[in-house]
């Protein structure tokens, strides 16, 4: 006889409709989600923006706003949450049921310190007097690995890096013990050394408290690396739901297929991604049948007349009338998606014999610190940049990456300023900028140009995007006819149409206005383009279309990029060489597949070891490095090795090799072709 154990979270039917308002029509963000959760178990919910997940997070703890209707069913351990007293949900919300918010610091109360906001967490549903509760709000910050978890508790939520607010987050949804944590993008925003930090400290609670895990996350990786079970989301509903290691090594949906193959990935490089055609569709105007049909490429007659009922083998559930022919032959996404033909690479050619596009030798740039409201007077400095060396060669692509506050948004504006630096050699296309007079400095300008992270802010909302296109030409001198004949080429260059030009920004998508944004970059012609985290506002899906744009272009182009990106999975993908800054210094550089392979610098190594595969079974084999704390002030300058305090090869030095790490300031070698500025290398 076999007994079946009642799951400890149940969510039947779920359905969330979202009132018309002024200039928005009625929208049923969640249409009729299933899902269930055991003890201690972790469920993984994946898709799209605007596919529901965090709406049906919020929804089962009854977070949404007034003008959302919540039906179905939300039972927790046999009892129903839809339609409950607000008082008695109250009562379940941080005792049975927490949550864990995508941006901390605008879910802390800014005005409070953050022991006493952990400390209420606990009083509300715990007898306990002040004293109690303050000590158990030290040990909570004590279990996340806050430092000093007794003065912590004094500090105000700004005074916590992004690291240490999501920790301290953690720490309060985890002050009663609750039996189901539900994380909604709790890694986002943070840097990958801190993101590996953060999903430390998720595995940390689940193990001292039991509770099973709900978590929302765009990241594949991420997924990956924590679920035990997938729930895959598009337009409001689960479209698959399996086993992790079963959904990535068969996907039984053609979307899901899809997200995987978009993903770039930190253990291979190649040929093109795998973009999922066209975008999501209007919720307020969904279509009869399958939503996905538009961009399925597996679409048959039968997918538009009716919308597809989740079923399937047990375990492994699917949305699609083609299900069972996935699960049978396995394609790969390349054997089902289109995937563009790409110019292939030329010839590895000898570096020494291109011309140099870009050079930076000993960068320096400091901001003075100041304090006073009407007498302002200079306490400090900070070293933004302390010593960068880059160097890209014609028809390259140069990889800048690093943590936050690492110097790389300012080591941009100091080459793209052509001025004299504050100290150190930059030279742009041979041409030195300390000695460019200002009519030089303009006609070299047309010769470098940026594609920026957020194209919605970078592009002017009121001009139509022919008119956007057309300003550096007419800033250049262009005349009209040429501006005319440009502009559609450019827009065809680009994936676009020529009647686009009539549009304006807010009638593209986000991947079609990062588009436009790369086409006014290349109207003038440029040598060098630098490209500042150019997708990652995007979704995956979106992302890997312009990723196939960028290698295009730069094939025919022969472009030289400078391309800054958090992701290295990124920087795998597109990039010829690599340059790793930490502190403000240029702490590694070489050929992408030395540096990724063989990484010298043991900063290298940490973040390397922290970006998530979108493979489970990849990923439990893997040996990851978890680097203590957040990388120091750059208000004081470090003597000796910056990254020393942080460093595991300096903690596992003996007495007598330390003196030379504390007191003498690595070097990078500027000749060798792979080279880390450490006096302990890996071999």
């Amino acid at each position: 006889m076999t007994t079946t154990t009642a799951p400890l979270l149940a969510v039947h039917d779920l359905r969330v409709e979202f009132a018309a308002a002024r200039g928005r029509a009625a929208t049923t963000a969640v249409r009729g989600v299933d899902l269930t959760l055991s003890r201690g178990e972790t469920l993984g919910i994946v898709g799209e923006s605007g596919s529901g997940k965090s709406v049906t997070a919020l929804a089962v703890l009854g977070l949404l706003p007034g003008t959302a209707t919540v039906r179905g069913s939300v039972a927790l351990d046999g009892r129903e949450l839809v339609g409950l007293p607000a008082r008695e949900l109250a009562g379940i919300r941080g005792r049975r049921i927490a949550m864990v918010f995508q941006d901390p610091l605008s879910a802390f109360t800014p005005v409070f310190r953050i022991g006493d906001q952990i400390a209420e967490a606990v009083r509300v549903h715990q007898r306990v007097d002040r004293a109690a509760a303050r000590r158990r709000a030290a040990e909570l910050l004590d279990l996340v690995g806050i430092p000093d978890p007794a003065r912590a508790l004094d500090n105000f939520p700004h005074e916590f890096s992004g690291g240490m607010r999501q920790r301290a987050m953690i720490a309060m949804a985890v002050a009663n013990e609750p039996d189901v944590l539900l994380a909604d993008e709790p890694t986002t925003a943070l840097d990958v050394t801190i993101q590996a930090q953060v999903l430390d400290v998720l595995r940390t609670a689940r193990r001292e408290t039991g509770a099973a895990l709900v978590l929302v996350s765009h990241d594949l990786g991420v997924i990956a690396q924590m679920a035990d079970r997938v729930a895959v989301m598009y337009a409001g509903r689960v479209v698959e739901s399996a086993p992790v290691d079963a959904l990535f090594a068969a996907p039984h949906h053609p979307y899901t297929l899809g997200l995987i193959g978009a993903v770039p990935r930190l253990d291979r490089a190649g040929g093109p991604l795998v973009p999922i055609p066209g975008q999501p569709p209007a919720l307020h105007a969904l279509a009869p049948g399958c939503p996905f049909a538009d961009r399925c490429p597996l679409v048959l007659p039968e997918c538009r007349t009716a919308e597809p009922a989740l079923t399937g083998p047990a375990g492994h559930l699917a949305a699609c009338l083609r299900s069972a022919e996935l699960a049978a032959d396995r394609p790969a996404p390349a054997e089902v998606y289109p995937v563009p033909d790409l110019p292939p690479a030329p010839a590895p050619a000898d570096r020494e014999s291109l011309p140099p596009v870009l050079e930076v030798a000993g960068l320096r740039k400091t901001f003075p610190v100041l304090r006073g409201t009407v007498f302002k007077r200079k306490v400090g400095e900070v070293h933004a940049v302390d010593g960068v060396r880059l160097d890209i060669r014609a028809g390259e692509t140069l990889g800048l990456v690093g943590e936050s506050g690492s110097g790389k948004s300012t080591t941009l504006f100091e080459v793209l300023g052509l001025r004299r630096p504050e100290a150190g050699r930059i030279a742009v296309l041979g041409q030195d900028t300390a000695a460019l007079s200002a009519e030089a400095a303009h006609r070299l300008r047309a010769r470098v140009q940026i594609v920026f992270q957020d194209p919605m802010a970078s592009l002017d909302p009121r001009l139509p995007v022919g008119d956007i296109i057309a300003e550096p030409l007419r800033a250049q001198g262009a005349d009209r006819a040429r501006i005319a004949d440009r502009i559609p080429r450019l827009l065809t260059q680009v994936g676009l149409e020529p009647a686009h030009a009539t549009r304006y920004p807010h009638e593209f998508s986000g991947g079609q206005r990062q588009r436009v944004s790369i086409a006014r970059a290349l109207a003038v012609e440029p040598e060098l383009l630098v490209l500042d985290e150019p997708v990652s506002a995007l979704d995956v899906s979106i992302q890997a279309g312009v990723l196939n744009l960028l290698r295009r272009l730069k094939a025919e182009l022969g472009l030289a990029y400078l391309f800054v990106s958090h992701d290295l999975s990124v920087i795998r993908h597109l990039a010829d060489r690599v340059s790793v800054m930490y502190l403000g210094r240029t702490v590694e550089q070489g050929p992408v597949a030395e540096v990724f392979d063989t990484p010298q610098h043991p900063y290298t190594r940490a973040l390397l070891s922290a970006v998530p595969l979108p493979d489970p079974v990849a990923e439990r084999r893997r040996e990851r490095i978890l680097l203590p704390g957040d990388p120091p002030s750059p208000t004081t300058r470090a003597v000796g090795c910056p990254f020393r305090p942080r460093c595991p090869v300096y903690a596992g030095l003996s007495a007598a090799q330390r003196p030379r790490c504390e007191r003498e300031a690595p070097v990078l070698d500027p000749v060798a072709p792979h080279a880390a500025a450490c006096h302990h290398p890996a071999g």
